[in-house]
């Protein structure tokens, strides 16, 4: 009987494991989904420096916040580079 108790108990710590796993990258997620909220109008900016600086062009995109860009699409439908 001993062996069927420490057979469950093995099973048991490994799927605590497992479950402390997905907990955390679902924390990691969410914090990443934070970061990204609140500070994609300044990560932006950083970007198009950045491009501006390598000799790229800088788009009107760079001085509309990320909810004017977002409006912008509800408008006019996401541009993927199709002539449909």
């Amino acid at each position: 009987m001993s062996i069927i108790r420490g057979k469950k108990v093995r099973h048991s710590e490994r799927g605590q494991a497992v479950l402390e796993y997905v907990i955390l990258i679902v924390v990691v997620a969410l914090a990443a989904l934070f970061v990204l909220a609140n500070f994609s109008d300044r990560l932006r900016s950083m970007v198009t420096g950045v491009t501006v600086t390598l000799g790229g062009q800088e788009d009107d995109s760079a001085s509309k916040s990320s909810l004017e860009i977002v409006q912008d699409l509800d408008k006019t439908g996401a541009d993927y580079g199709t002539n449909n």
